[in-house]
């Protein structure tokens, strides 16, 4: 009787694999129909509060759907610039290895920007690297400036959602905006209040939206430094760089792993913004400063991170955002390094929406006063030295309420469709579900393949790695706490007996065959 049992068993089998085989197709299908046209609008997301930089992708989860603002003619344009190369690739044809980028990012002060470049065609090994500029709108007379750099690599991108591009709807001024301390239902506009009871301003509030929009897109979206792991550093167009800045920074950051672990960035200038420094022989641990501060990705990971605080705190200044409550939720001390004499200025006497113009006083005979010593001029830090800590320093901390003018939600919502343009949907998306079938069947792990093929080790991977570690501890008799896990558990399960029955062809099987793992032999 038993070998007359076998065969009908067999078949079973048999086709139970071959539905198996249609199910997988079908699927596959659908959900790649479902990305491909979910790839077509922009969603943004909330990221629960995890410090853990390896939980990165992890942390998303969709809450709801909201598009990008509807592109003018100017918008669509200056987007598509922000594809073009690098100029100067004929005279700087490769950048040297373990360059530092430089971010300048400018609003309409041509004024100042001509001091910044001038200042920094002096910098020694400029050369070396690539200078991004990111504009707040277009304005061309600072464009006019940029296109005279010659010593440099140079890369212009434009804030295609700036208020300043737009002059009748939103994220500029809309007609039906509230103004000032109008009564929404009173005047039957619209906005939100902020904490002070006033409504939004187009001018104040694109520069809280630059500055995110710049990071996102610096740090994750452009094809030139998507992949940088070194530092980026950051500076604006009042700051005034000494010749000596960049091989400072470089020592910095070369030192800051052994010299300082619990620095999370280098700074070329004192978080007092009038000081000079000490002219001590010693290296300087204190509150991150916002003149010429430089971090790498894995800081960046923690800042995005934390984008729900940053997008939803009432003020809209990006650093004392990020001081009041980005910097205080990491749960430990936020400390940049520098040297203890400064390697940039902040300089000039208007204010961020002034300056705009030849005729403009903003600086005095069109010039600056500023000494350039000659230990400004070579690189003047030491290996060998100390590290001096600055701690308890006076300055904004957790607990401000804000200036406010942070208070409407479409600019919050703005903020965080910024921080999701370049990133998933979440854990739940069609495509890394389709992935993860698809790499039932690979040879290759699914994780390899994704490195080796998009040139991205580990970006967005771990959602996937998660799927099939939920996996194991998901089983039958629970159900309840597998949340959607175990008919994809059982599904592998069944797949699994008909590639062992060697059911399939034989390029299926080669890792059983051979002794090997495959990528999902955990799930039990």
């Amino acid at each position: 009787m038993a070998p007359s049992k076998k065969p009908r068993l067999r078949l079973r089998d048999v086709a139970l694999c071959r539905l198996l085989s249609v199910v997988f197709v079908t699927v596959c299908g659908v959900l790649l129909l479902i990305f491909l046209l979910a790839s077509n609008t922009t969603s943004i997301e909330t990221l629960d509060d995890i410090d853990n930089v390896d939980a990165y992708h992890h942390d998303l989860k969709l809450e709801k759907w909201h598009e990008l603002p509807q592109q003018n003619e100017l918008s669509l344009r200056l987007e598509k610039l922000n594809g073009l190369p690098p100029r100067n690739l004929d005279l700087y044809p490769t950048l040297a290895k373990g360059h530092i980028v430089v971010v300048l990012y400018v609003h309409n002060r041509p004024q100042y920007l001509k001091v910044v470049v001038e200042s920094l065609s002096r910098v020694v090994g400029i050369g070396e690297t690539l200078l991004i500029v990111s504009h707040d709108g277009y304005f061309e007379e600072m464009n006019k400036i940029i296109d005279g750099i010659r010593f440099c690599q140079v890369k212009q991108i434009y804030a295609p959602y700036s208020p300043h591009l737009f002059s009748d709807r939103f994220p500029g001024v809309s007609t039906n905006d509230c103004k000032d301390k109008d009564d929404a239902e009173e005047k039957h506009c619209e906005g939100n209040p902020d904490q002070y009871g006033n409504h939004r301003s187009p001018k104040i509030v694109s520069l809280k939206h630059h500055w995110w929009w710049m990071m996102n897109t610096v740090w994750d979206g452009l094809r030139e430094t998507k992949d940088h792991s070194g530092h980026v550093l950051f500076i604006e167009e009042d700051h005034f760089i000494f010749p000596n800045a960049y091989r400072n920074l470089q020592v910095l950051t070369s030192l800051k792993p052994n010299k300082c672990p619990d620095c999370y960035a280098a700074n070329l200038a004192p978080s007092d913004v009038n000081s000079r420094g000490e002219g001590w022989a010693v290296l300087i641990a204190e509150r991150m400063g916002n003149v010429g501060y430089s971090f790498n990705r894995t800081v960046w990971r923690k800042i995005h991170n934390k984008a729900t605080e940053f997008c939803f705190f009432d003020d809209y200044n990006w650093d004392i955002t990020m001081w009041a409550t980005v910097y205080p939720s990491f749960g430990s001390p936020v400390y940049t390094l520098r040297g203890p004499r400064t390697s940039a200025i902040h300089f000039g006497k208007c204010g961020l929406h002034q300056g705009q113009g030849e005729n403009k006083a903003c600086i005095d005979h069109g010039m600056v006063n500023i000494n350039v010593e000659e230990p400004d001029t070579v690189s003047n830090i030491e290996l060998n030295w100390d590290v001096h800590t600055y701690k308890n320093q006076p300055g904004y901390k957790a607990g401000f309420k804000g200036w406010g003018g942070w208070g409407d939600n479409r600019d919050r919502h703005l903020c965080l469709s910024f921080a999701n343009m370049y990133h998933s949907t979440g854990t739940a998306s069609p495509f890394f579900i389709f992935i993860v079938m698809l790499g039932i069947f690979s040879r290759t792990p699914i994780w390899q393949w994704w490195s080796t093929e998009k040139g991205v080790a580990s970006r967005g991977i771990e959602p996937i790695k998660l799927l099939f570690e939920r996996s194991k501890i998901c089983s039958a008799e629970s159900w309840h706490n597998c949340e959607g896990i175990v008919p994809f558990n059982l599904f592998c399960r069944s797949l699994r007996i008909c590639i062992e029955e060697k059911m399939f062809p034989s390029h299926m099987i080669d890792k059983v065959n051979t002794g090997s793992q495959p990528e999902w032999s955990g799930i039990q």
